[in-house]
């Protein structure tokens, strides 16, 4: 299994990236997958998850009404588009894939990397 996150980049705040996750050697419409973000030095954190359906998108707060979660099964590949982006959404983000009858995150991409300067 390999799950691919590319997209990152620098930009101004205020300013928008999409990141992409393609995944690969799994059933990509039989898992949820999910963004997280990781400040080095901080833990992991959860940002935003997306049914394997392609229903039901959630994100936590602090991103809600700036981030959006979407998918498509055919592509195999899910995307978290960032807009307004501020300085704390700097992080590393990477993506990951949970079978939708289990609790654990089984599969991880290698992360990239967002900064976003004032």
């Amino acid at each position: 299994v390999q799950l691919q996150a590319s997209g990152g980049g620098s930009v101004q705040a205020g300013g928008s990236l999409r990141l992409s996750c393609s995944a690969s050697g799994l059933i990509f419409s039989n898992y949820e997958m999910g963004w997280f973000r990781q400040v080095p030095g901080k833990l992991r954190e959860y940002v935003a998850t997306i049914r394997a359906s392609g229903d039901s998108p959630y994100l936590v707060d602090r991103v809600k009404g700036r981030f959006t979660i979407s998918r498509d099964n055919a592509k195999k590949t899910v995307w978290l588009q960032m807009n307004s982006l501020k300085p704390e959404d700097t992080a590393v983000y990477y993506c990951a894939a949970k079978s939708s009858d289990s609790s654990q995150w089984a599969y991880w991409g290698q992360g990239t990397l967002v900064t976003v300067s004032s």
